[in-house]
């Protein structure tokens, strides 16, 4: 996984802990200790994906645009990552490699990763914030969590 998918998990953590409220790619920035260039990049592409929404002027910021239990993580990763190809031999073009021709490797490789995937694909965002109120603390948010708005607080 890259971290520009790692990033994007975390981004979508911290907006689904904040219950629908907005906060800026510096707030999520800050918590975590990533570069604020970087998230732009994959807030971008979140909000391109339909996962986010972005409102400009005072009160605005990100939030998430669907609710936690309707995004799934494997779909998510699917989206954030921009190659699947582990080995040479999966790239579009094939690669270069000897002994693609006869090598039984891709198949294996391709199954791995299927199942890697098969993993994520059973979990949601919801999954990941079952445990808001101790999320909450670690991410020092300067909301409070809201029962009735998350629908899922322990």
């Amino acid at each position: 996984m890259t971290s520009h998918t790692d990033y994007a998990l975390r981004m979508l953590i911290h907006l689904a802990v904040g219950n629908g409220r907005p906060c800026t790619v510096n707030d999520v920035a800050e918590r975590f200790g990533l570069s604020r260039n970087h998230l732009l990049k994959v807030a971008a592409r979140l909000r391109k994906s339909g996962l986010i929404e972005a409102t400009r002027g005072r009160s605005g910021g990100i939030r998430l645009a669907i609710v936690p239990a309707d995004i799934n993580l494997g779909s998510v990763i699917r989206r954030m990552e921009a190659d699947f190809a582990l080995v040479e031999c999966l790239q579009e073009d094939g690669g270069a490699c000897l002994i693609s021709p006869s090598c039984r490797l891709k198949t294996v490789v391709k199954e791995a990763l299927e199942a890697w995937l098969a993993v994520f694909d059973k979990y949601t965002l919801a999954d990941l914030v079952r445990n808001e109120r101790a999320l909450y603390a670690l991410l020092g948010a300067t909301w409070e969590p809201d029962a009735k708005a998350a629908g899922h607080l322990e």
